[in-house]
């Protein structure tokens, strides 16, 4: 039964909300997320969301928002449990898919910028923040530990993220699904190759490691 709108106090008729309009997401794709319909999938009146959002691209927001802090929050207990700059790194990684995997509708939205327009939305930006200085924490640790050169702190940037989105995408669209059991095992044998690859660079003698910024 549909929860009524007497049955919230004014700070969980936003929480549900957003929970309204994650299952719609996951059920039925971001198209199907519209003010109306979220009211009534959380049983409360049409104007109801106009409490807490002006618009949909608010309400997007808000839940790209809380998407990425509980990305951030994964991201940090993973980095935090490794026991070297690049375990640390490809842990990342893992958390990412593994992340995708359990939170598909977050992850469809969060990268979708044109729906949640996250620059208007300071909340939304600074989560979105928060996700990635992780990422760059721990290219910088991959750095200062000899690593790799600080001159190539933006390409493992890149590379490490492109590895974690990638593999989630293309296992959320279906494209791995066929040859791969389980994305948390691909992910792994891709981790423990670019731990090889990494550790090589390493013996090889990388520069000293100088401060870097991360693209934007």
């Amino acid at each position: 039964m549909p929860t009524t709108r007497a049955s919230y106090h004014h700070g969980a008729l936003r929480e549900a909300l957003l929970a309204a309009s994650l299952q719609l997401i996951e059920a039925e794709g971001i198209g199907a997320v519209s003010l109306r319909r979220v009211a009534r999938e959380a049983g409360v009146s049409p104007g109801a969301p106009y409490h807490h959002f002006p618009d949909r691209a608010s309400l997007l927001a808000a839940l790209s928002a809380q998407g990425y802090q509980r990305l951030a929050d994964q991201l940090v207990a993973a980095r935090t449990t490794a026991s070297s700059p690049i375990q640390a790194l490809t842990a990342l990684i893992r958390a990412y898919v593994t992340f995708a995997q359990q939170h598909p509708g977050y992850f469809r939205l969060m990268f979708r910028p044109e729906l949640s327009e996250p620059r208007k939305h300071p909340d939304a930006k600074a989560a979105e923040e928060a996700a990635s200085d992780c990422l760059d924490q721990a290219v910088t640790d991959c750095v200062r530990a000899g690593v790799i050169p600080a001159g190539q702190a933006d390409a493992l940037f890149l590379t490490a993220w492109s590895l974690g989105h990638g593999l989630a995408s293309l296992w959320l669209d279906g494209e791995l699904q066929e040859s791969h059991q389980d994305p948390g095992t691909l992910t792994a044998e891709v981790s423990a190759l670019v731990e090889t690859l990494l550790a090589t660079a390493r013996r090889a003698g990388p520069e000293p490691a100088t401060r870097h910024g991360r693209p934007r």
